[in-house]
């Protein structure tokens, strides 16, 4: 593809990303506007009906499409579930979730609140919880592994494992599905996964008793297409409110049968069949944005929250129908959904995507077209009236492995929150700001938001990286046209995150897969002021990250200056991770410095034989580092291993077992 944010072309041409071709119309129907134009404070407009959608949805679909995203349809001798009106709302029996609100009543707006002494996951946004395998309540700590879920009591002095639960609805049959993420409030736990055989989203519903208890309460199906991602996790909560993602291909949608291809919900019990689903969106709640549309590309961008307080489970649900390829974004206030297509050869100029803002207190979402695509959460930022976006001219979205592919050339979109509308609106040419990349490998991107910095590098994990240097990274203040600043590293970037006000980039010296024993794994503390610079660095040998997801690092600060830092490392070449451990590394004014570490048991390579029966590969990591007051503790598969400093360092105090008693054969 022609390069859109290339270095040689003119800085006219690089403004031109957005703009719209001469003599051309962003749709056949009317001119494109900018977007302080369109906004004006309009926002989407919904289908007028069920009718409507199906008129639409016939023009759009392509007979025989791709189904390769598609979940399969309800049983042939299943009638299809009825459409659900705008103002009905779906009644279920349980004690859990008892109705569905389609529209109509909204939420209060939530609060995001200080961090509270439970909080033990790495999370993008303050205030906004994410889908992790361990979570802290109280004095438990409560592990999703394997398919199973775990408590274990940390009150006083105690360290014991006290309960374990299937984390699948009893007499169900987990096979081919994925149980990926947990959540904890207010004595209530989530699972959410995701089932291929059923074609769609699980949400588990367990109680935490005082006694560390687990009781089963409810499993509820959402019909989807899975919401994988090699980064990004699908939940998050905000106070009491459950907040998941889930997209829904359209490329099978059969106008005779449009219910059977529509999220739809049910309470699980035994027996359950297809016919047992409900429609929770009508079309009158689901939103599309003027020029984003192709035939054999459509895609629904379902968000639904549910209200976790009280005896009832309330859930409502909002979709916006855009190209498959996505990546979504959670700010304090707001789900943001980014869809794009290839562009138009013979279209040029013409932009290619659209990112949405659906409000979490109910209200109807926006858009604002736009042009390339973010490859993962951590690309965005809402912050001060604007959203911030990390977006290459080659990125398709962060679905699956897609993000650690090619970005092609990078820009910062820039734009005020008011300049969101109708989905007419086209994001401005001087919004975007080309980036510089010093050679031509684009591969592997990993950014973050770091106060008032955007830090950014590539990680050498795909592509032909033989004559270029990944061993740098750039550092900018967003919010300002000040030249990036160039860090030179010692290795390549595989993680960006936060130490404090200041950044970390960790990664290797290499990317050889057959030569990995030979690998080190660096450290990289970057000071973020006037003049952003490396400060120190620190070299762990014969080691590799063993979790690149966001949740397996976690900082705490001890002041301004100072902290602790832990992320999960294996041994090079140990692909088994018997030598796993949580490495530990102390933060005096960005020095870095070793702290010890906490190794899982010699015997643990023995104990992953736990007669698993599903889930059994970790794709969310098994490892954590957990700080939990003035306590600190590393989560290794089936072992929780407690930490004492000693003489400046983290040294083993013990450890507890709470691998599942199961009988394997020899």
């Amino acid at each position: 593809m022609k390069s859109l944010f290339a270095a040689a072309l003119s800085a006219a041409a690089l403004l031109a990303l957005a703009a719209p071709a001469a003599g051309r119309a962003a749709t056949p129907a009317e001119p494109a506007r900018p977007a302080a134009a369109a906004a004006a404070g309009k926002t989407l407009k919904p289908f007028a009906s069920e009718d409507d959608f199906r008129r639409a949805m016939a023009r759009l679909v392509k007979p025989g499409a791709n189904r390769r995203h598609s979940p399969p349809p309800p049983a042939p001798d299943a009638p299809a579930a009825p459409a659900q009106s705008a103002q009905a709302p779906i009644t279920l029996s349980s004690n859990a979730l008892e109705s569905i609100t389609v529209t109509g009543s909204r939420i209060e707006s939530p609060s995001i609140e200080s961090p509270s002494a439970d909080t033990i996951t790495n999370v993008q946004t303050q205030g906004v919880d994410e889908g992790d395998i361990v979570k802290k309540q109280g004095d438990h700590l409560i592990v999703l592994r394997r398919g199973r879920l775990f408590v274990l009591d940390t009150g006083g002095d105690r360290l014991r494992a006290v309960s374990s639960i299937d984390a699948f609805a009893p007499g169900s049959d987990p096979a081919d599905t994925w149980y990926d993420e947990m959540l904890v409030a207010d004595g209530t736990v989530v699972v959410i996964g995701y089932s291929y055989g059923r074609g769609g989203t699980e949400i588990g519903l367990f109680d935490l008793q005082a006694d560390g208890g687990l009781r089963y309460r409810a499993t509820y199906q959402l019909r989807s297409s899975d919401y994988y991602s090699a980064r990004n996790y699908a939940s998050r909560l905000i106070g009491k409110t459950l907040i998941f993602y889930a997209p829904m291909s359209l490329d099978d949608y059969e106008a005779d049968q449009p219910d059977a291809h529509l999220p739809a919900l049910r309470h699980w019990r035994p027996g359950a069949t297809p016919a047992d689903f409900r429609r929770i969106l009508p079309a009158t709640a689901i939103y599309a944005s003027p020029g984003q549309l192709d035939p054999g590309d459509i895609a629904l961008h379902a968000v639904t929250q549910c209200e976790l307080g009280g005896p009832r489970m309330r859930c409502r649900s909002a979709a916006v129908l855009g190209p498959d390829s996505r990546t979504f974004y959670v700010s304090e206030d707001a789900v943001y959904v980014w869809t794009s297509r290839d562009p138009d050869p013979d279209r040029p100029g013409q932009p290619n995507a659209a990112v949405f803002r659906m409000p979490l207190d109910g209200r109807p979402p926006s858009a604002l077209r736009a042009s390339g695509a973010p490859v993962d959460q951590m690309s965005f930022l809402q912050r001060d009236g604007w959203l911030n976006v990390l977006v290459g001219n080659d990125a398709e979205g962060e679905a699956m492995w897609a993000s650690r592919t090619r970005t092609g050339d990078l820009a910062l979109l820039r734009v005020r929150l008011s300049e969101f509308g109708d989905g007419r609106g086209i994001a401005r040419r001087a919004a975007y700001r080309p980036l510089p990349q010093a050679n031509v490998y684009d591969y592997d991107l990993h950014a973050r938001f770091i106060g008032d910095w955007l830090v950014f590098g590539f990680g050498g994990y795909w592509g032909d990286k033989d004559d270029v240097d990944v061993k740098r990274a750039y550092a900018l203040r967003y919010a300002r046209r000040e030249p990036p600043s160039v860090l030179r590293l010692r290795h390549a970037v595989e993680r960006v995150d936060a130490l404090g006000q200041d950044a970390i980039l960790i990664g290797t010296d290499r990317d050889d897969e057959e030569q990995v024993g030979t690998r080190a794994l660096h450290f990289t503390s970057v000071r973020l002021d006037a003049a952003p610079r490396v400060a120190g660095h620190y070299l762990q040998t014969d080691a590799v990250q063993g979790d690149d997801r966001s949740h397996g690092f976690f900082y705490r600060p001890e002041d301004a200056d100072n902290g602790l830092l832990g992320l999960p490392v294996i041994g090079a070449g140990d692909a088994d991770g018997g030598n796993a451990r949580v490495l530990f590394l102390r933060n005096r004014r960005l020095n870095l410095s070793p702290a010890g570490a906490l190794a899982a048991g010699a015997d643990a390579a023995r104990r992953r034989d736990d007669g698993c029966v599903v889930s059994c590969v970790d794709w969310y990591g098994d490892a954590r580092p957990i700080f939990a007051g003035t306590r600190v503790y590393a989560l290794l598969g089936y072992e929780l291993v407690e930490g004492r400093r000693d003489g400046g360092r983290i040294v083993e105090r013990r450890r507890v077992d709470f691998s599942p008693r199961v009988k394997v054969a020899p």
